[in-house]
């Protein structure tokens, strides 16, 4: 990604039709004499080419003044106010627009919450995080596309580098958060992280204590979404921040050899699923599963002198970690995220068992777990098929050709995707005049077993019949009217 040129930056402001809005902006801000700047991550993704949707204005005087004044020039559109903060937000043609005075921070040793007062551009510019979010563009007409870098953030996109303003062991102290933003934005735009910011990153990795997990979310699903996301967990692993924040993935990484026996470095693994995932699907929990596949691994690692390591049961382990592990990384803990990547995670080899015994039993039961999540789970399933070996992976690809294939075949005949089970528990106690109890669930566990069993068809007439006699094997019978 190579940035475009300084000398062009004006014309890709106006090439950048929509944009019009900030020749606005500047005049708008000349006729109340203010000064007013573009600044940070969208001047940078300028450079790189990159479509943003939000815009930071920097003003040195009263930003929410500005605001103010540019949303009535703009037929009076919303604008919302967060006085406490001296910031103001407002929403044109699709683009989000936060306007503040410029200021300078300062930091106490138990907080990330700076004490903020009114500064010049210059101060502004120093309390941002990493150079390459410090260029601001001047907006008043004057001096209309000038470019204000003092910190040479626009050398450090052409050198691919990602390093702080000021000493980095004051900006990572004083806010944590940077240590994983910068991991963050290294995957994002695979830059490589300055020395000097490396290590004053890994000294302060102690500090992440003072940060909200909510936060730390947010840059961890920042990283998972990247193009390789792979390359953002070995820099946290490197750094030892991941063993701070998801322990259960560091120690993943623990390869052991016992008597000339061996066991691949699960941490590597696991990255080389999550990656071959991105390559094929954007879903993020999709991602967040690939991680988590072989989460229980170390836990259920046994050894036997004959055969060698074996991980037994770690898929069904790994879906029961997930719940706690969610809580406690403030992930969302609903049905459709945290049951999605459970059942993913516990279901991840049960297509690939069926590759040495295709049974249509086996497949119903799979077709009726998995429900409409079938795809994803065949997409982990190929993602999880990695070794040094090409021949060995083209060989067992072929073999999981062959299990899709057949899966498709029966699902095409029995319909079992979306079964739900036809006699349902209201249909048994009108049907033999019951109240719930006991016997209500094990007739109807009966039925659908016999339907994945192949035993009677996903018909409710043949489910009905099926009902009855095992009713009768209760001593049930219908009653007579």
């Amino acid at each position: 990604m190579i940035p475009i040129q300084t000398n062009d930056l004006l014309g890709q402001l106006d090439a950048l039709d929509h944009l019009s809005i900030l020749r606005r902006i500047g005049e708008i801000a000349d006729s109340i004499q203010l000064e007013a700047y573009v600044v940070g991550g969208f001047v940078r993704d300028v450079f790189l080419q990159r479509t943003g949707q939000d815009i930071d204005i920097v003003c040195v005087g009263d930003g929410m003044l500005l605001a103010q004044a540019v949303a009535q020039h703009l037929d009076n559109v919303p604008v919302t106010l967060f006085k406490r903060f001296g910031t103001a937000m407002l929403t044109w043609q699709g683009l989000s627009i936060e306007f503040v005075g410029a200021r300078k921070e300062s930091y106490t040793a138990d907080s990330r919450n700076p004490a903020v007062a009114a500064g010049t551009l210059l101060e502004d510019q120093t309390r941002r995080d990493f150079t390459i979010n410090t260029m601001a563009v001047c907006l008043n007409q004057a001096r209309y596309g000038l470019l204000l870098d003092p910190f040479q953030g626009y050398q450090d996109l052409v050198d691919g580098l990602i390093r702080t303003p000021c000493d980095p062991y004051i900006t990572f102290s004083d806010d944590p958060l940077r240590i994983i933003r910068a991991i963050r934005f290294a995957t994002q735009l695979n830059f490589r992280i300055g020395e000097e910011t490396w290590n004053a990153l890994v000294s302060a990795r102690n500090r992440l204590a003072i940060v909200a997990q909510e936060r730390i979310a947010e840059e961890l699903h920042k990283i998972v979404a990247a193009h390789k996301p792979s390359y953002g967990f070995k820099l946290l692993f490197e750094a030892k921040v991941l063993s701070r924040i998801l322990p259960e993935l560091e120690k993943l990484s623990d390869k052991e050899e016992i008597e000339g026996y061996s066991h691949k470095d699960n941490f590597i693994h696991t990255l080389e699923v999550l990656d071959n995932v991105a390559h094929h699907s954007s879903k993020l929990w999709l991602r967040w599963a690939a991680l988590f596949h072989d989460i229980a691994k170390p836990l259920t690692k046994k050894f036997d002198p004959i055969t060698g390591f074996s991980f037994h049961g770690h898929e069904n382990l790994g879906a029961k970690m997930l719940p706690y592990l969610f809580r406690r990384m403030r992930f969302p803990t609903n049905k459709e995220i945290l049951g999605y990547v459970q059942k993913l995670v516990r279901l991840h080899l049960r297509p690939i068992a069926l590759a040495q015994e295709v049974t249509d039993t086996a497949i119903r039961r799979l077709l009726y777990e998995v429900g409409e999540d079938l795809a994803d789970l065949f997409l982990l399933c190929r993602a999880d098929i990695t070794s040094k070996n090409k021949s060995k992976v083209q060989q067992y690809l072929a073999n999981f050709d062959r299990v899709e294939a057949r899966v498709a075949e029966v699902e095409q005949r029995d319909q079992m995707r979306n079964f739900q089970p036809i006699i349902t528990g209201e249909v048994i106690m009108q049907a033999f005049g019951l109240r719930p109890s006991p016997q209500v669930g094990f007739i109807k566990e009966a039925v659908k077993e016999a339907i994945l069993e192949g035993k009677i068809k996903n018909s409710y007439e043949e489910a009905f019949r099926y009902m009855l006699m095992i009713g009768e094997q209760y001593g049930l019978q219908l009653p007579k009217h």
